[in-house]
């Protein structure tokens, strides 16, 4: 379906056409009608289909011909990397529209809190925002939500993950109750559907191929105990370099820096991102991978969902995630916009059953390669669980 059949704004599709989009995806073709139709709704699709053009497109519409300005959006999302990813796309899509929008995150400085305050009493039309940090410009009273018409959490089931049921509870209490609530979740466990259940109002639901990584992803894993892993990664790099844009992923921060300096060469340039960094760091390293002056980025999983990065070649999971889900997310960072990518997992003699557990939610069992023997040995496929056996202890008095 075309982007023209929506019957969108003018406006809103000249900018469509200058960013080079023609076709709507999935989440895109079946949200945007019920968003335009002031349904509420929730929505699970995966990373990278396109769900954030999908409620930022009929919002745009809304305040193509509006007049005047004050908070008409409130959108509310886990991490600052995504607050500013929508922020950035909300500018894009509004090139030719007059509607602005403000980005509200911890981790900045002064002149930060500042812009935001002058957005929260009106200035923006569209608020993007992290709870923690909007509830701190709450808590100074000087917030006025009555006006918005438009509520929107994204990657839902990650902030109830991060424990932010209670913060999302507390801004909901702001916000007028006669509104448009949309709710995008790449997941749907239970506590998302209490959670709908409480703040929307017969919601339409939408379903796009939950937790299947995407068809242009070519999947790959390595057995390679702990000690190789970093051999391995040069090795499997080497001799690549159309693979100019490398994402390295870990689940402990601990572990980044130091997968950074066992990476390090003359030959390319190597990054770690992760929560230790201040903001401005963060947003730095970002910007240079994205330019991809820096050929490879170690992360943890903060930025596995909510960082558009384009074309990203290879992704490789240093270790496997403990969530089944976190696979699916890290894997969703190559083969963006029905583009191709290959994702790698190293799987160590520990992680075999966690990968186990991946191959059922993905429903397919990958081909698992052995650790080129230069580099050391391998270690057997086996997810089975090591039985311990308690020994009987001996007896020591005396037998009758």
């Amino acid at each position: 379906m075309k982007f023209t059949e929506f019957n969108l704004n003018e406006h809103v599709l000249e900018a469509i056409s200058y960013m080079g989009f023609d076709e709507a995806t999935p989440i895109q073709e079946m949200a945007i009608p019920e968003i335009m139709n002031e349904k509420d709704l929730i929505a699970c699709a995966q990373t990278g289909t396109g769900k954030t053009a999908a409620f930022i497109l009929p919002i745009l519409d809304k305040l193509a011909d509006a007049k005047g300005r004050s908070i008409n959006t409130l959108i509310i999302v886990p991490t600052r990397e995504l607050a500013l990813q929508i922020d950035q796309q909300i500018q894009g899509f509004s090139y030719f529209v007059s509607a602005s929008s403000c980005p509200v995150y911890g981790g900045g400085d002064g002149n930060d809190f500042e812009v935001e305050r002058k957005a929260l009493l009106g200035n923006a039309d569209i608020i993007v925002a992290t709870p923690g940090k909007l509830i701190s410009h709450l808590k100074m009273g000087y917030v006025k939500f009555d006006t918005i018409k438009h509520l929107i959490l994204d990657e839902a089931d990650k902030m109830l993950d991060m424990g932010f049921y209670e913060d999302i509870q507390k801004i909901i209490s702001y916000i007028p109750k006669e509104r448009q609530t949309l709710m995008f979740s790449a997941t749907m466990p239970p506590k998302i559907r209490v959670l709908a259940s409480q703040i929307l109002k017969n919601p339409k639901e939408i379903s796009i191929e939950l937790s299947k990584p995407a068809e242009g992803v070519l999947q790959a894993t390595y057995l390679v105990f702990d000690s190789n892993k970093t051999a391995l990664i040069k090795y499997l790099i080497a001799d690549k370099p159309e693979y100019d844009s490398i994402l390295i992923f870990t689940s402990t921060k601990s572990k980044v820096f130091e997968i950074v300096r066992g990476l390090r060469s003359k030959s390319h340039y190597v990054e770690g991102i992760s929560s230790d960094l201040e903001q401005q760091e963060r947003e730095e390293v970002l910007s240079r991978f994205r330019s991809k002056q820096t050929r490879v980025l170690v992360a943890t999983d903060v930025i596995s969902r909510g960082i558009d990065i384009k074309d990203i070649n290879l992704v490789i999971n240093y270790d496997v995630p403990a969530d089944a889900e976190d696979y699916v997310h890290r894997v969703g960072r190559t083969a963006r916009a029905n583009t191709t990518g290959v994702a790698i997992t190293l799987i160590s003699d520990k992680d075999m059953q966690k990968f186990e557990r991946i191959e059922k939610l993905i429903d397919r069992q990958l081909i698992k390669i052995a650790t080129p023997k230069e580099l050391g040995e391998s270690p057997v496929w086996d997810p089975k669980p090591v039985r311990k056996y308690n020994k009987k202890p001996r007896y020591k008095g005396k037998r009758k």
